[in-house]
């Protein structure tokens, strides 16, 4: 298996998910990325919790 099928795989869920799952998907892996040179991420479980909601109003 190829390098380019095993990200194909990996970010089929992704491309084929509707809208409002992509937008979750792609602000909580920012999310992730500011906290990346956090020690220990604090409050991280609430900031997703407040994305979800959000997107789902």
């Amino acid at each position: 298996m190829t390098n380019d099928s095993n990200i194909n795989r990996v970010q089929e869920p992704i491309v084929t998910a509707p809208p409002e799952v992509r937008q979750i998907i792609e602000k909580v892996l920012q999310l992730e990325k500011d906290k990346l040179y956090l020690k220990a991420p604090r409050n991280i479980n609430d900031d997703v919790l407040k994305i979800v909601k959000e997107v789902i109003q």
